[in-house]
């Protein structure tokens, strides 16, 4: 979904800066040089974000070779199955490393960045999975750091539309990136009354738009585009 999120902002004009991390050697290069032939800048920055200096060190990074960006979305996640009995402090450290602690610290260097620029708005888009809306057993450590996610952001949407920055979520139900094989289509397909299973074009539509000046009155929102997934 990330590179369908790059795609889609700049084919809108926008900059794009993207992350990266235990890709192929090829790749994020590809991706670059796709996104400047749209007419955009471009950079990209391999980094496990896992680390607790992540937040900080990409930031800087993003300062450095863009300038201060209006727009953060943030993407990335961590996943293994864990339910009650493989449940441990590796599995739940993991999760949260990624999942929680690296999407918070990048939205806080966010917004005191922004706060300090002359900007006409911010916006910031996170990247949710529907812990919401139904169990999801066998996923414990998976559900309970990306359910947080809701909590943080409609909280700091309050404390940010002072500075005219939009905080919202988009969970965008099974999407048919590289994680699906046969088999696991197979089964979700009968659960989307539209006949097909979410693309990460789908996604990103909606990301480009919540994070256009046309979406300056959206903020604090949990938006679950599934097509309407059956659960």
């Amino acid at each position: 979904m990330g590179t369908a999120f790059c795609r889609k902002l700049a084919s809108a004009g926008v900059d794009i800066f993207f992350t990266c991390w235990n890709a192929d050697v090829e790749w994020p290069e590809v991706l670059r040089q796709e996104i400047i032939d749209l007419g955009v800048r471009c950079a990209y920055m391999e980094i496990d974000l896992s680390a607790s200096t992540a937040a900080i060190e990409l930031y800087a990074e993003v300062m450095k070779q863009l300038g201060q960006p209006t727009i953060l979305i943030n993407n990335a996640a961590y996943s293994t199955n864990n339910d009650y009995i493989s449940l441990d402090v590796k599995a739940l450290d993991d999760h949260y490393a990624v999942n929680m602690r690296s999407t918070f610290l990048l939205c806080a260097e966010f917004a005191r960045a922004f706060a300090k620029a002359d900007l006409p708005y911010g916006r910031i888009i996170n990247l949710t999975s529907g812990q919401d809306l139904a169990p999801m057993p066998g996923e414990l450590a998976y559900v309970a750091t990306k359910g947080a996610i809701s909590a943080f952001t409609r909280s700091l949407s309050r404390e940010l539309a002072p500075l005219r920055i939009t905080v919202n979520a988009v969970n965008p139900g099974p999407t048919d990136s590289t994680w699906m094989n046969d088999e696991v289509r197979e089964y979700l397909l009968p659960q989307f009354p539209m006949g097909r299973i979410g693309t990460p074009n789908d996604a990103a539509r909606l990301v480009a738009f919540l994070a256009s000046e046309e979406a300056e009155w959206i903020t604090g929102q949990i938006m679950n585009s599934e097509g309407g997934f059956i659960r």
